[in-house]
């Protein structure tokens, strides 16, 4: 008698059960891990070389030992640096931040002294170790005065080049372009060190070994210089560069731009000029208007960024919009450049210091007997004394004010900024006291509280006692006397464009 044969699915579960009363129940546990891999994280300080070899060194073999080197980390970009190091599990272990190259020295804490060593004990695995470290100095540490320059400089810079400061002080080279070199840090940086005493005040740019490679802004044009006083500790100073003097060009000025190239005087020996003519908005659309006119001095510096030599004043992007809003009455403005002959073409008389200086006079009848008839023939302008002014800052400020107190015939309007007063034991006032009558001006006059420095400085208290001659000889405050204050203004272009507009808004309003 047959038997029947089991389910194919019985004989499924049979089979299974029998493997399972085959294992056994004591099967080895997983040999557990005795190591973790652990990440160290490192950021440096920005003025880090680039070439930096960093090391996480300490006493046990695993760091190197005594004589060893230690855990070499990788530069990952950035100020980042890092490294993979597999460490016994739930063992302590000390180590300290190193930098072997290219000078070898230590991890700093904040007041210069030697850094702590650190410790790691790994308790799991794919641990992350962050570090930081404030900066690198001499194994016994380091204090006392120590600026760091830290320059970011842009994408155009060439490879490889080299980077300086050149400054006002001795140790920035005195102006000479090429006074502190830098070296190339972390972070696509340069960066480089200078000991100055506290409270030392400092200007500079930054350049490529020249003034023809000097910063310049993103779009080419001037950059103001950067400032700095020293608190007499350790301590960065940022500063970004936009651009380079022989790697921008800059935009062309705004609205319709003339020029008069190589001016010769023809009645004394003051040098050739160029000039700069900014013409109004529709003054090729109407051939029958006659317009005012503002001389004003350092032309170069006034609305041509190729020719600024210390950054321009925005006088045509200024005038340009404030003539488009009506709130300018249109004018011409003739900006004369200077020559290497400035200081003797702007001043009235000699000083001390200066005694080929003086030259006012003959520069005022070069631009009365001379230029202004060419521009009044080869321009539309007013040119009667009521329609004429006189302007520009510093030295020019002076001049302007000594020229139009001497010629009310033919400048009326006068843009006395920052002037420098200071001349001469301020010689100007006592042309002012001179006068015998008041001739018949209207004068901007301005001052910004941080333009002192030095003894031949532009003061505040200069500013108000040439402000006091004025009205004590009869010129009323707001009326035909505008006298401004600025808060911080210093003795730049950068601050004589921000007031530049209502210097314009005051000697040209719109007649109502």
């Amino acid at each position: 008698m047959s038997h029947p044969r089991p389910s194919r699915p019985t004989l499924l579960l049979v089979l299974a059960l029998a493997a399972l009363w085959g294992c056994s129940s004591d099967k080895p546990k997983p040999v557990e891990q005795l190591f973790s891999d652990v990440q160290f994280d490192l950021t440096v300080p920005p003025e880090t070389p680039v070439d930096a070899e960093i090391f996480l060194k300490g006493p046990t073999a695993t760091f190197g030992g005594t004589d060893g080197r230690g855990l070499e980390m990788v530069y990952q970009g950035g100020r980042q640096f890092s490294l993979k190091a597999r460490l016994p599990k739930n063992t302590a272990f000390t180590y300290a931040v190193r930098m072997t190259a290219p000078t070898a020295q230590v991890a700093l804490d904040a007041q210069g002294a030697p850094e702590a060593d650190r410790t790691v004990t790994a308790r799991e695995n794919e641990e992350t170790v962050t570090l930081t470290v404030e900066r690198f100095g001499a194994e016994g540490g380091q204090t006392g005065a120590r600026t760091v320059f830290i320059v970011q400089v842009p994408d155009i810079t060439p490879v490889g080049a080299k980077v300086w400061l050149s400054g006002n002080l001795p140790e920035l080279g005195g102006w000479d372009g090429a006074g502190v070199e830098l070296y190339q840090a972390v972070d696509n940086a340069y960066a480089g060190a200078v000991t100055f005493a506290a409270a030392t005040g400092m200007e500079f740019k930054v350049t490529r070994g020249s003034w023809e490679t000097v910063e310049k802004s993103a779009r080419g044009t001037e950059v103001a210089n950067h400032t700095f006083t020293t608190g007499g500790g350790f301590e960065r100073v940022p500063v970004a560069v936009k651009g380079w003097a022989d790697l921008s060009t800059p935009p062309p000025p705004t609205g319709d731009v003339r020029y008069l190239r190589n001016v010769v005087p023809q009645h004394s020996s003051l040098k050739p000029r160029d000039v700069i003519i900014w013409l109004p908005p529709g003054y090729e659309a109407d051939a029958t208007h006659r317009y005012p006119v503002l001389y004003m001095h350092d032309g170069q510096n006034l609305m041509d960024d190729s020719t600024a030599f210390a950054g321009e004043w925005n006088v045509d992007e200024t005038a340009q919009a404030l003539v488009e809003s009506g709130k300018v009455e249109p004018l011409i403005i003739v900006g004369i450049y200077n020559t290497s002959d400035r200081i003797a073409e702007y001043t009235p008389v000699p000083a001390p210091k200066y005694p080929d200086a003086g030259r006012a006079d003959v520069y005022g009848q070069f631009l009365i007997q001379e230029l202004k008839p060419s521009i009044d023939a080869k321009f539309r302008t007013k040119p009667e004394a009521e329609f004429t002014g006189l302007a520009g800052s510093s030295l020019g400020g002076l001049v302007s004010l000594s020229l139009g107190l001497k010629h009310p015939d033919v400048f009326s309007r006068l843009g006395v900024v920052s002037p420098s007063v200071w001349w001469a034991d301020r010689e100007i006032v006592s042309e002012v006291n001179a006068l015998t009558t008041k001739p018949a001006l209207r004068i901007w006059e301005d001052i910004g509280t941080n333009e002192g420095d030095g003894d031949e400085a532009e003061t505040v208290a200069d500013a108000q006692a040439l402000r006091d001659a004025l009205v004590a000889k009869g010129w009323v405050l707001d009326d035909d006397l505008k006298y401004t204050v600025v808060e911080g203004g210093q003795h730049n272009e950068a601050a004589w464009s921000a007031r530049f507009g209502d210097l314009l808004r005051f000697l040209y309003p719109v007649k109502q």
